[in-house]
């Protein structure tokens, strides 16, 4: 067993004190509201970090690991790219403002509310699906994570009868995370969401200060650079120099088919086409105090993929080092000796980070890794059930039912749900065998309701003629070709189109086969097509039809309006405005702002600049590595600085949310219910 009493001390610590917390709040959930949006409560810094830890789950940490283990620095400079966008989405409170506006519990009863009834039910039920089958994977990438971080056998002995660790550990961890989201609901989710954010992101710096002082930088050096490919090192190690890309120069990728330059394109385009759209983190997008906190928030957010992360990029660099570099060659043969056997390569890709860094940390930080990583599950997890859960019940069930239910008997529904997910997830853990990255996975079961539902969200929230049939339409389209990129990947289909090759159905069985087989046709450009395809159907549909719809009533503005989120407008905007500044934001929040929105504007610049100097005359790779040192320093230093500032701001809000809970008056009908509305 890799880990040591101190490990397990500090592991066991902060289950002790996230249980305390989610029993704390058990007494402020027991309404429908409560349960599913805190009762709109919570403060900026609470969402943010509370928000970012329930995305930085193990399998976000595991599908990043594998990304950039295998194309090292260049991934952070492509991902550049995303700057404007985030600037964009900062400023404008891209949908999530609008979306805070309409006061819906979740995303599909938004839908009911601007287009009917019956695309609310549909709606739910695709997200539900799509959701499931993504959230699937979850437990298993989890359990395998840590049986090889924590060195479990395969099999564990009870009364006689051997138990598979593998079930074990699973069953374990999602009843870790139901119990937290029974006790309190999206309260207890963001509380200790929170705390696990706190942990987490302290115990990250404390690792990466770790390796950059103990593991020489020419080591790391030599690693990026091929140096250590040469001689003996390859004849002894079966090991072989990455063919035609470069880890360091982003303008070598080479032959790199995976994550090269289309699949940062194409996330820009999803950043801004799947806003709010992934429903697996729908508990947190009502429940901001006001929409201005919502948008507060959603500018804040962006500082994890900025300066938090960092530890994605340095993990697996460094285990690449351990792997590659003659210095590290016991510990190298020694994860070898793990993976020895294990395929297929995606498999392989996802268990080398733990074996790795079981070799790389000492006693007391393989503790500290351990329950930051414990921390990253239960985050994803608890959000994820409750999430899955809340929109079977909201959005596929309670339409039908004529009568509301009563508070209790809601909440009783509610967590059956959740329990049935959980049970989904683990069965579906049991039987899937990983065959693709996981990012890839993810992009493509993701895009089965993303696909559709970023058109009838964006449309819905801004654009008047967009209609009905419009939004059934872009749904059914994206669904139906995210589907079959989902089944075309799949290996066992490859010999059912090889049979088709001589039959009356040769042409598709032929396309199919050629994007089974390409490796540039990932699931990141099946979602593009996806995507595309809706747009084109929501826009043509809408066109056609030529119906307009009443978007003050849903956005509660003019003689609409709801008291408590109601601000002063103006009808001459201000320059400031214009830019997205409105008279919401006080002298604090435009300084936050701008200091926010500066990071990803002076990253665009040095981009530009950047790119077409080498395009004209090339940075050499020694460059590159002189650039990438200094910056690890600097990112370190930033987010350092950055978790101390959200830190405090994140307990003051979680302070106030208590005292807003004690007085608040819950409303019984505020239940996901839509009693009448203007539609198309």
């Amino acid at each position: 067993m890799t880990l040591h009493t101190v490990d397990w001390a500090i592991v066991i610590a902060l289950v002790a004190i996230l249980s305390w917390a989610a029993l704390y709040t058990k007494r402020y959930a027991g309404n429908v509201s409560g349960f599913l949006a805190a009762n709109r409560c919570a403060g900026r810094y609470l969402i943010t970090v509370a928000f970012n830890m329930s995305q930085l789950g193990v399998i976000t940490l595991v599908w990043y690991f594998q990304q950039n283990y295998d194309v090292g620095y260049t991934s952070i400079w492509w991902g550049l790219l995303e700057g404007p966008t985030m600037i964009f989405i900062a400023l404008s409170g891209w949908v999530i403002y609008r979306f805070r506006r309409t006061r819906a519990l979740t995303l599909a009863q938004f839908f009911e509310m601007r287009y009917s009834k019956r695309f609310r039910v549909f709606a739910g039920l695709v997200a539900f699906l799509s959701g499931i089958i993504n959230y699937g994977i979850f437990p298993g990438v989890a359990a395998r994570y840590f049986m090889a971080f924590c060195g479990f056998p395969k099999y564990f002995e009870v009364a006689g009868f051997h138990v598979s660790t593998f079930a074990a550990i699973m069953v374990v961890l999602m009843g870790t995370a139901l119990t937290f989201v029974f006790l309190g609901g999206q309260i207890a989710i963001m509380v200790t969401d929170f705390l696990q954010g706190v942990f987490s992101n302290v115990g990250f710096t404390v690792i990466i200060v770790f390796l950059l002082l103990t593991i020489p930088w020419h080591n790391v050096a030599d690693t990026l650079l091929g140096r250590v490919w040469e001689g003996a090192w390859v004849a002894q190690s079966g090991i072989h120099p990455p063919a035609g890309h470069s880890l360091i120069n982003p303008f070598k990728l080479g032959n790199e088919a995976r994550f090269n330059i289309w699949y940062w394109i194409i996330s820009v385009v999803v950043i801004i086409y799947g806003m709010r759209a992934w429903q697996g983190d729908q508990g947190y997008n009502a429940a901001a105090r006001t929409p201005h906190e919502a948008r507060m928030a959603n500018i804040l957010n962006g500082w994890r993929f900025r300066v938090l992360m960092l530890i994605v990029v340095v993990l697996p660099i460094y285990i690449r080092t351990l792997m590659h570099h003659p210095a590290y060659a016991a510990q190298a043969w020694q994860v070898k000796a793990h993976l020895r056997g294990v395929h297929p390569e995606a498999l392989v890709s996802e268990l080398r980070i733990p074996y790795g860094t079981a070799a790389l940390l000492p006693a007391g930080l393989l503790g500290v890794m351990c329950a930051a990583m414990l921390g990253a599950f239960i985050s994803t997890n608890d959000t994820y059930l409750h999430s899955w859960g809340a929109i079977f019940v909201q959005d596929v069930i309670l339409p039908f039912r004529k009568k509301p239910l009563s508070q209790k008997a809601h909440l009783r529904l509610l967590k059956a749900a959740i329990f049935g997910v959980a049970l989904f997830a683990i069965l579906f853990s049991s039987f899937y065998e990983p065959n693709q990255y996981i990012s890839m996975f993810l992009a493509l079961t993701g895009a089965v309701f993303v696909g559709g539902a970023g058109s009838a969200i964006i449309g819905g929230l801004y654009w008047k003629r967009g209609t009905t049939a419009a939004a059934w339409t872009a749904m059914i389209v994206g669904m139906t070709l995210s589907g079959y990129g989902i089944i075309v990947k799949r290996d066992f289909m490859a010999e059912l189109f090889r049979a088709g090759l001589d039959s009356w159905w040769a042409p598709f069985a032929r396309l199919s086969l050629w994007i089974h087989d390409d490796k540039f046709v990932t699931g990141q450009v099946m979602t593009f097509v996806a995507i595309a395809a809706a747009v084109l159907s929501y826009v043509t549909i809408s066109l056609i039809q030529r119906r307009e719809y009443n978007l003050d009533k849903l956005l509660h503005r003019g003689k609409y309006a709801v008291a408590e989120d109601q601000t002063e407008e103006h009808e001459q905007p201000t320059i400031l405005e214009k830019l997205g500044f409105t008279r919401e934001f006080t002298g604090t929040d435009k300084w936050v702002t701008w200091i926010t929105i500066s990071w990803p504007l002076v990253w665009t610049v040095i981009f530009v600049v950047v790119t077409l100097w080498c395009l004209a005359s090339p940075f050499s790779d020694q460059a590159w590595l002189r650039y990438w040192h200094g910056w690890t320093w600097f990112i370190l230093f930033c987010g350092a600085a950055i978790l101390v500032w959200f830190t405090i701001g994140g307990f003051r809000d979680l302070f106030r949310m208590f005292r807003r809970l004690k007085t608040y008056q819950a409303d019984e009908t505020d239940d996901g219910r839509v009693e009448s509305f203007d539609r198309d």
